[in-house]
């Protein structure tokens, strides 16, 4: 064994404002985020669905352990955040692996973020109401 794949693999991944930063690594399908298991960390199963979908695409539920540590954003940018972050550790640990995901669109970096609120309207696109009288 190589001292990378001793070690595991490591990548980031971005959503919003979250950044996960993943080790993967062969093993059981334990998934531990910022110290506590999929389940107790994530509640929708939604969530739970987006951060295994990488593993499913490849089959490789239950044979890949991550550790993953998760800053910033909500829940629903942190699971797409932890989604990006595996498939490119996935890629790492496999170059095969890179074709299927890029299929499926995991391995793009999502750019669609909040709109910045514009001066003089009350929202990023909302207008004031209009009076004609």
């Amino acid at each position: 064994m190589t001292k990378s794949a001793k070690d595991g693999f490591y990548a980031t991944g971005r959503r919003k404002e979250a950044t996960a930063r993943v080790w993967i690594k062969p093993g059981n399908g334990n998934l531990i985020i910022n110290g506590r298991k999929l389940d107790d960390y994530f509640g929708r199963e939604t969530s739970k669905m987006v951060i295994n979908q990488p593993l499913q695409v490849l089959e490789q539920m239950g044979k890949i352990d991550a550790t993953v540590n998760v800053v910033g954003g909500g829940l629903s940018g942190q699971a797409g955040a932890i989604r990006h972050g595996i498939s490119r550790a996935l890629c790492k640990l496999n170059p095969e692996f890179r074709s299927p995901l890029k299929k499926a669109g995991f391995l793009t970096r999502d750019a669609r973020a909040v709109e910045r609120k514009k001066y003089g309207r009350p929202g990023a696109r909302k207008r004031f109401q209009f009076s004609k009288r």
